[in-house]
């Protein structure tokens, strides 16, 4: 396999001395993410900050058997979080939770996600808790809820896209997307237990100073020899990228194309410069809309499977995908 880096190494700070912000796309990780070290045009006082100041991060869990997702968000004013498992046999959410927080109360975030980095739910009988264990080289998830318990590990090897930019009516954002990682552990489930050891795991930690308006569409699907993950929205074509036999490449901008009125039709999703044609059955939907009168949310993903071809480049030959489990999503919010 050729060893050609398709993108920069990620700069160890996002912010110079100067405040100017490292913008683009890189592989690799940086450290903590502070704001409040932007210069102008892009600095904002601590109150505007405040209030715009977002930070998610989200798990997938995928076996021959089941899908898993659970995420943590900071919006920071308030928090939330949720998680679903998803039978793939059964063809449905089988168990799912949802629990908004209260100011200061709720999601603890760190400015990175790695080197350590611990990543909290606590709230209304909802404990979600992610640490990267630098020691041993891994992240450690532990879910407990009513409706499910997990307990898993999943590694920190493998490439990492790192993507930087401005957003229009807010600042900036950064977001670290992994690529598949090995994982271990158990869910239970009721009465029943189902080992993990054999799935996969990916990851997705964004924090951004983001427009109180912010919507996007997304796609992610992830293998040991082949991911991706795709938006179109609120960052354009940044955080596009494909992951395939071990080598992080850039992709241009998506395309969806789907009815949002029935998400459970299929979808189709490409690129413009010819690298992922996809097309997306789902099998299932786990949708939760939110008015809190301050900020409304209204977001629908679909789980199911991917088929295609995705190419390393224009004048490779395209790789044919089949039945890749993962996830699209319509959201739009108001925070």
């Amino acid at each position: 396999m050729s060893t050609t880096s398709f993108l920069p190494a990620a700069p160890s700070q996002l912010i110079t001395a100067d405040g100017a912000l490292h913008s683009g796309r890189f592989e690799g990780l940086t450290a903590d993410i502070d704001w409040s070290r932007l210069g102008t045009p892009m600095a904002r006082s601590t109150w505007w900050r405040h209030f715009h100041h977002k930070r998610w991060f989200y798990v997938a869990l995928s076996t021959d058997e089941l899908f898993c997702a659970v995420a943590m968000v900071d919006i920071g004013w308030t928090s939330t979080a949720f998680g679903y498992v998803f039978d793939r046999q059964q063809a449905k959410v089988v168990a799912a939770f949802s629990q908004d927080g209260l100011p200061g109360i709720g999601a603890k975030l760190a400015n990175r996600c790695a080197a350590g980095a611990a990543q909290r739910f606590h709230f209304g009988g909802q404990h979600l808790d992610c640490q990267h264990t630098a020691v041993r080289g891994c992240y450690e998830l532990k879910i407990r809820s009513q409706d499910f318990q997990i307990d898993a590990e999943f590694g920190d090897a493998g490439p990492t896209l790192l993507a930087v930019g401005t957003v229009a009516g807010g600042s900036v954002h950064a977001t670290q997307k992994s690529s598949a990682r090995a994982l271990r552990g158990e869910l239970r489930l009721g009465a029943s237990r189902q080992v993990l050891d054999g799935g996969v795991a990916s990851f997705d930690y964004s924090n951004g100073l983001l427009a109180r308006n912010t919507a996007w569409r997304w796609a992610s699907g992830h293998s040991p020899e082949l991911g991706f993950n795709l938006q179109a929205g609120y960052f354009g074509a940044q955080e596009n990228a494909l992951w395939l036999d071990g080598q992080l490449i850039p992709l241009g901008a998506a395309r969806f194309d789907f009815d949002p009125g029935q998400p459970m039709a299929p979808w189709h999703i490409r690129t413009d410069d010819g690298l992922l044609d996809l097309r997306f059955q789902p099998q299932g939907l786990r949708r939760e809309d939110k008015n809190l009168l301050v900020a409304a949310s209204r977001y629908v993903q679909p789980i199911g499977v991917f088929s295609g071809w995705v190419k390393a480049s224009a004048d490779a030959a395209p790789r044919p995908v089949h039945n890749l489990v993962g996830v699209t999503e319509d959201h739009q919010s108001r925070w």
